[in-house]
């Protein structure tokens, strides 16, 4: 109804109003916003120019992205040769990486991962990779393990002594701090940086509550003969990562009913004990990876017999 148009008229003022008040009225509106319009254009305002939205912003990386990442010309030859065993696309795809990101990479090692995850993320973002304190000359050694979760005592693996190298001279290595600093030169992964705390207590006060991701790339089971706290440690995790956070796990599979008593020996932990650990720190499973899985592997050796890869496992779970 017209009268719709000219709040406070009676309805019969409205009808008997003349057409042509009605188009001059019409006219004066197009005219007024086309005023507006020009006028925010002289305050440098762009009306019709399309906004980016936040959800395209934290996009996950495409694959073609993430294979110009992993194809990136400055990476080292032995990180090339990793990942003929690691498939970086594919994982990156899976945790769903993308730009900005802050993460952290429990028991980094060499680096390998935490580089990835740093080119990943970009310069709005930052990729910690963290490492437990050197021991202490003068400490005592760790005290012996009891094996965990082994429901199956006939599938006990060989003694650890039967499967160490006789006379094998001692092994120089760098720190794990050592190996991502010198990651860290790199101007193209100058978002790097390495942290040095217990497994325990993972995560530097600063960045509690901050993290958008953590990975854990085929080292949970060392956390068994090592004696680590993983209650703890998954607790600190969950702590410190935002709601929707991620956390990655990746490991070497074992059998049903093994646990993760294989963890000193076999260096393998079964899938749905590392599962239900996590997700008793309030974890909930988001998904799994399957393409690093071989069916073949009997998984009853360090090294599969005949020679073939590893059966592995990733679990991504994700902070309610």
């Amino acid at each position: 109804m017209i009268s719709s148009k000219f709040p406070g008229k009676s309805q019969k003022t409205a009808e008997t109003t003349p057409i042509w008040v009605c188009k001059t009225w019409r006219t004066s509106r197009v005219t007024l916003g086309l005023s507006v319009l020009l006028s925010l254009g002289a305050c440098g305002v762009a009306p019709t120019e399309p906004v980016q939205t936040q959800a395209a912003a934290t996009a996950s990386l495409s694959p073609e992205r993430i294979a110009q990442i992993v194809g990136s010309a400055d990476r080292s030859a032995a990180d090339r040769v990793n990942d003929q065993r690691r498939k970086p696309e594919q994982m990156l795809a899976f945790i769903g990486i993308r730009p900005g990101m802050t993460a952290l990479d429990l028991s980094a090692g060499g680096g390998y991962t935490t580089e990835l995850l740093a080119r990943s993320v970009g310069p709005t973002g930052r990729a910690y990779g963290q490492s437990q304190p050197p021991r202490a000359v003068e400490a005592p050694p760790r005290p012996a393990v009891t094996p965990e979760g082994n429901a199956s005592p006939q599938l006990m693996p060989p003694p650890a002594a039967q499967q160490a190298t006789p006379n094998a001279p001692p092994v120089v290595r760098r720190t794990s701090a050592q190996a991502l600093a010198e990651r860290a030169k790199n101007p193209a992964v100058s978002n790097l940086s390495a942290v040095v705390r217990p497994f325990e207590d993972p995560v530097p006060p600063e960045l509690a509550g901050g993290l958008d991701l953590v990975t854990l790339m085929f080292n949970y089971h060392d956390l068994g003969h090592m004696g680590v706290d993983r209650a703890r440690m998954n607790a600190a995790v969950f702590a410190a990562l935002k709601p929707g956070g991620v956390f990655v796990v990746a490991d070497h599979a074992g059998r049903p009913g093994t646990g993760i008593s294989e963890s000193g020996t076999l260096h393998r932990i079964e899938e749905d004990f590392l599962r239900k650990e996590v997700e008793a720190a309030g974890f909930r499973l988001h998904s799994h990876g399957d393409f690093l899985r071989n069916p073949a592997d009997p998984r009853d050796k360090n090294t599969p017999e005949p020679a073939q890869p590893k059966d592995e496992f990733v679990l991504k779970f994700v902070k309610p």
